[in-house]
């Protein structure tokens, strides 16, 4: 979601409860170098002597101060928001910030898919894809009770009964195996705490050929007022999903600043 210098906030709900409150840093948004995660991974492995464990991550002193002391595959997770960021999810402007139609036509959903939503906070992408597969349905995934007590009232309210919220981990999206077409993950997937663990469940939820549409913010674009460890690389993203069996099928560049990188199984 692109953010004016005069934003309240650097960065939207993310899908576990706040361990920290991100101050605004404006500078550092704007005029960060973008750097590719695994240089910066293992320019710090060499400074600290930090040996990654054998699943891939590391545990040090956080390099960014907006991030956690978790490290995957180089790339440093970030702090998250949490329920209270709410209302900036559903905000008026968000379908022309981010192209948020663009994104749910280049689905390319069919009326009987069955897709999950995983960091689906208060429904926003959701309640849409829900019009999108009239016979199928749609898995709101979150780990906040919160958040998916909104998804219920707001199914009730609008009469929606295909958009079933599931109650997720950090470590496990709870999703039943070899069911999905589709699991969408819009501007969280960087903030997992358990990258490898979330996303081999996601792939063993998938349907022969089912697919995974990984929506982040470019690292490439030293444009964005979006905090540099907000934001994926291609080249990082494709890396961390391909090694739990993910192949790589498209980065569809519809979007105005975010990447919309298609998996499949």
């Amino acid at each position: 979601m692109p953010l004016s210098l005069h934003s309240p906030m650097l960065i939207p709900f993310r899908f576990r409860l706040p361990v920290a409150l991100l101050a605004p840093a404006l500078a550092l948004s704007c005029t960060q170098t973008p750097i590719a995660e695994s240089n910066a991974g293992l320019a710090a492995q060499r400074r600290l002597g930090a040996a990654p464990d054998t699943a891939g991550y590391q545990r040090k002193a956080p390099q960014d101060p907006n991030g956690i002391g978790k490290y995957y595959m180089g790339r440093q997770i970030a702090h998250v928001m949490g329920h209270e960021a709410a209302p900036w999810l559903e905000r008026s402007d968000r379908q022309q910030q981010e192209g948020t139609d663009v994104l749910l036509r280049n689905l390319r959903l069919k009326p009987t898919d069955v897709v999950a939503d995983l960091g689906a906070g208060t429904g926003y992408f959701s309640f849409r894809m829900s019009q999108l597969v009239p016979q199928g349905r749609v898995l709101a995934v979150d780990i906040q009770p919160e958040m998916l007590d909104k998804v219920r009232a707001a199914s009730a309210e609008r009469n929606i009964t295909n958009v079933e919220p599931v109650l997720g981990t950090v470590r496990n999206p709870n999703l039943p195996a070899g069911s999905l077409d589709l699991v969408l993950i819009v501007d969280a997937y960087h903030e997992f705490d358990h990258p490898r663990e979330m996303m081999r469940a996601v792939r063993n939820s998938l349907k022969p050929g089912g697919r995974v549409a990984l929506v982040e913010y470019r690292a490439e674009d030293p444009e964005l007022h979006i905090k540099r460890i907000h934001r994926m690389s291609e080249e990082q993203a494709r890396r961390e999903l391909e090694a739990v069996g993910l192949k790589f099928v498209e980065n569809n560049k519809s979007l105005p600043q975010q990447h919309l990188l298609i998996f499949q199984r």
